[in-house]
C-alpha cells in the first residue's frame, strides 16, 4: 500500500448478514429494535407512489441495529452505544431536502441501551409498503473491521499516477478503495457520478459517511437498480440533520 495514502485512511465496519431470528438486544438487519416502550413508534405522512396525499401515516420498518460493542469506533457520539435505522418502506418522489429522491424515507436514532428500562415488544406493521424489496429479511451480521480508502478522484492528484500503478501491479480494481455493502463508516462508492461533498445544513461543515444500506440478496434489499442508500451525517455534531444520498 502506498504510504502517502495513509493519511486518507478511514476506520469502517463491514455488515455480513445472515438469516436468523435475533433479538431486540442483538445487532441485527431487520430485526426487532429495542425500542422504550413510551417512546412513540415513527411514522410517515409524506406523500408516496401508493398514496399521494400520505394519508393514513405508515409505521416505518427496522432496517439496521448496531451496538457500539459490536463495533467500536469513532462514529459513536458520547453517551451513545445503539444506532438504530428506520425507513418509510414506500418510494417518496419529493421527500424533504435531507432524504433521497426515489427512495424509501430513512430515521435515525442513537440511544443508551441501558436508558430502555421498558421495552416496546410489539411495533405496529406498516399500513403499505412499495415492494418486497423494502421489506428486509431479519439477518443477524458478522462485523469486520477494515481500513477503508477514498476513491481515485477524491485523492490529490499528484497521487493518481502511483495509485493506477498500483492498481495495475495488484489487478485490484477499485477493491482497494471505497469497499462497498452494508458498512459503518469509510468512505462511499462512486461509481454512477463524480464524487459530491455535501455540506450540513446547521454548520456548513463536510459531512461524512455514517451508513450505507447495501441492496442485498441475504436481507432481501433492492433499492433502485441493485443501489446503495447512503446515510451522511456532521461530524462536528450528531444532532444536525442527516442527508440521505441514493447511489
Amino acid at each position: 500500500m502506498l504510504p502517502e495514502l495513509a493519511p486518507y485512511a478511514r476506520d469502517a465496519v463491514i455488515f455480513h448478514p445472515e438469516r436468523a431470528e435475533p433479538d431486540c438486544r442483538t445487532s441485527s438487519i431487520g430485526g426487532p429494535l429495542l425500542w422504550p416502550s413510551d417512546e412513540p413508534w415513527p411514522e410517515c405522512s409524506l406523500p408516496d407512489v401508493n398514496s399521494s396525499d400520505g394519508v393514513p401515516a405508515t409505521a416505518m420498518v427496522p432496517v439496521a441495529q448496531i451496538f457500539r460493542r459490536d463495533a467500536p469506533g469513532p462514529w459513536w457520539p458520547a453517551g451513545t452505544d445503539l444506532l438504530q435505522i428506520l425507513w418509510c418502506p414506500n418510494e417518496h418522489w419529493d421527500p424533504p431536502a435531507q432524504q433521497a429522491d426515489i427512495s424509501p424515507v430513512l430515521e435515525v436514532r442513537w440511544r443508551q441501551a441501558a436508558d430502555v428500562i421498558n421495552q416496546l415488544t410489539t411495533p405496529p406493521p406498516p399500513s403499505r409498503y412499495e415492494e418486497d424489496g423494502y421489506l428486509p429479511q431479519a439477518c443477524v451480521i458478522t462485523a469486520e473491521r477494515v481500513t477503508d480508502f477514498p476513491f481515485r478522484e477524491e485523492l490529490p492528484a499528484e497521487l493518481h499516477p502511483r495509485l493506477e500503478d498500483l492498481v495495475r501491479q495488484t489487478g485490484g480494481g477499485d477493491a482497494i478503495t471505497r469497499l462497498a455493502g452494508w458498512k459503518l463508516g469509510g468512505w462511499p462508492t462512486w461509481h454512477l457520478t463524480h464524487p459530491t461533498v455535501f455540506a450540513c445544513g446547521a454548520c456548513g461543515t463536510a459531512m461524512t459517511l455514517l451508513f450505507t444500506v447495501a441492496s442485498d440478496d441475504e436481507t432481501g434489499i433492492v433499492i433502485g437498480r441493485w443501489g446503495d442508500l447512503r446515510i451522511f451525517t456532521c461530524p462536528a455534531d450528531h444532532r444536525h440533520a442527516f442527508q440521505v444520498d441514493l447511489h
